[in-house]
């Protein structure tokens, strides 16, 4: 018997290791935000752009506020949950993704899987039609007389 290269808790160790390795940077970002981070993710309340395509006053003043709580330390999360007290979880990009927001995420993944069931079904039924039919059918033949005058001609040309 061929022992494994790698034994099994070598490589929950490994994964393990890459889940932390990626969720530092996240970590990071969460700490110590930038403004450019934020504008992706915070929406103008007059011109329903985010803050990063948007030149109104009000863009200009939420990006003000956003600059000065980064100055003051404030995390990502902190940063946001005052800006939805000011202005209504309309302010945020993407909805939360728990509770009733949760059907805005989950949405159109479920289109997605059922539209390609549908297509799935349909074809296998497409497939099935036609194999059952292979054009061969009564409807198709021609009647005897018409079939020897046909033989007739095709012999005329050998």
């Amino acid at each position: 018997m061929l022992r494994p290269l790698i034994a099994r808790p070598t490589v929950a160790l490994l994964a393990a290791a890459f889940a932390l390795a990626l969720a530092a940077p996240a970590a990071a970002s969460e700490r110590h935000p930038t403004l450019a981070e934020l504008e992706g993710e915070v929406m103008c309340p007059v011109c329903n752009t985010t803050l990063d395509q948007s030149n109104s006053l009000a863009a200009r003043r939420i990006e003000a506020f956003t600059t000065g709580r980064i100055r003051a330390g404030d995390t990502k999360s902190e940063i946001k949950a005052k800006l939805v007290a000011q202005f209504g979880p309309a302010i945020l990009a993407a909805t939360p993704r728990r509770g009733f927001d949760l059907i805005v995420w989950w949405l159109p993944i479920v289109g997605i899987v059922g539209a390609g069931g549908v297509i799935a079904v349909a074809a296998r039924r497409w497939s099935r039609a036609g194999a059952t039919d292979p054009g061969g059918g009564e409807e198709d033949r021609l009647d005897p007389e018409s079939e020897k005058r046909l033989a007739e001609e095709l012999a005329g040309f050998d």
